[in-house]
């Protein structure tokens, strides 16, 4: 009789948790998300005086982070290292750190994302429910946590769950979060589309490839694996250089801040500034796309982060992977939409160094119909990406688990 207790507790626990983890998680996403765009808004409309305030604004997040920001300058980095059990706690103060810090990059122009922002405040809530609840399955909450951020944020909640599920240990899946991650994930994206929080999503024309379409599929899905490949192996280089120039991280948030508020300026006056949604708006739409904007988009944001400003890289993986395919298109004879559309997947997956994920947020924005599509495309990103990832902690399974080998 008790072991059957105790194995209902073991199973619902999780699930009832995820359905509170969600409501909690995607109520604040909605929050941040409304916000987010409103703050592009603005900052589209009075762009040239508030990308001055860049470097200000860059030197003021950093000093925060030094001051209150402990572990949590560690970003998902301190996610993953709870979810190993490497650290027990995830401060709360996270939370308005990260949400002020990315809302006053946004607004001052910086080339940065959101998904970092609604991860790691889902991991903060689900973590510090499991360790009160069931500190001996705290990982399952923590993913549940990764779940409801991304799907409440983007709400593509299948997506979600996979990327939750596969982002912490390249190769691996734990499917001992699989439930409490959809339950999780589909909570969040009901509840911040409740509160206002649209979803992104476009209708393709329809496509059937033939012969000669299939070779050039094939060969972006290479491209945009090579692309997302270099994003992970650029950022990561980019942060140890700039972090070895200038070591003190205030003086470096507002040197790289001037000189990008500048740069920003003249290239563009805005078009590169903040996500990357309008680049990926013209991609999908047939809009005027330059056959510069996803190499402007990759350094900017790569900069933007580098300095150490908050936010993500996901959406501008979107825009740099859309903007590329749109590029790519017509030089391979390939729908501009379609190639640009799965640019905005496969490029992901290369950095992210994940395979299901692309191939569902694909689907859940693009449409299931283009599954037989975004399958193969995003398979050869992934394996063509190197194996890097925007994750630095991100782990790789040991060559022994497959060959059964020992080095």
């Amino acid at each position: 009789m008790e072991n059957w207790k105790e194995t209902l507790r073991a199973n619902l626990l999780p699930l009832l948790a995820a359905v509170v983890i969600g409501v909690l998680v995607g109520a604040v996403d909605a929050l941040f998300g409304r916000v987010l765009l409103a703050i592009g808004d603005v900052r589209d409309a009075h762009f040239v005086p508030l990308v001055v305030g860049l470097p200000l604004a860059g030197a003021a997040i950093a000093w925060a982070y030094r001051r209150w920001g402990g572990p949590c300058g560690k970003g998902m980095g301190l996610v993953f290292a709870a979810g190993r059990g490497e650290e027990e706690v995830i401060p709360l103060k996270l939370i308005p750190l990260i949400l002020g810090g990315t809302w006053l990059t946004h607004l001052t122009g910086g080339s940065a994302g959101r998904e970092g922002v609604a991860v790691q405040i889902g991991a903060t809530v689900g973590h510090g429910i499991g360790r009160r609840l069931d500190q001996g399955n705290h990982r399952v909450y923590l993913v549940t946590g990764m779940a409801t951020g991304f799907g409440g944020l983007f709400r593509t909640p299948l997506a979600a769950a996979c990327f939750a599920l596969e982002v912490g240990t390249a190769g691996a899946l734990d499917l001992r979060a699989l439930l409490p991650a959809l339950v999780g994930s589909y909570t969040a994206s009901a509840v911040s589309g409740a509160l206002g929080l649209e979803k992104f999503t476009v209708e393709l024309a329809p496509f059937t490839p033939d012969g000669k379409n299939w070779c050039a599929l094939l060969l972006c899905g290479v491209l945009f694996g090579l692309v997302g490949g270099a994003f992970a192996k650029v950022l990561s280089w980019a942060k140890g250089a700039l972090g070895q120039k200038i070591p003190q991280p205030v003086a470096r948030a507002a040197g790289v801040g001037a000189v990008l508020a500048v740069l920003l300026f003249l290239l563009g006056q805005g078009r590169y500034a903040g996500l990357g949604t309008n680049l990926i708006s013209l991609s999908t739409s047939g809009g005027e796309v330059f056959a510069w904007d996803w190499a402007l988009k990759f350094l900017f944001t790569v900069t933007t982060l580098a300095a150490r400003f908050q936010g993500g890289e996901v959406t501008p993986l979107f825009s740099i992977g859309a903007s590329l395919g749109a590029v790519a298109g017509p030089l391979l004879g390939l729908p501009v939409a379609w190639c640009a559309a799965l640019g905005y997947a496969a490029v992901f997956g290369g950095a992210t160094n994940t395979l299901l994920a692309p191939i569902l947020i694909g689907c859940e924005v693009f449409g299931y119909g283009a599954l037989p599509v975004f399958f193969p495309v995003c398979a050869l990103a992934y394996v063509c990406s190197g194996g890097g990832s925007i994750y630095g902690a991100q782990r790789t399974l040991p060559e022994e688990t497959f060959t059964g080998k020992r080095a």
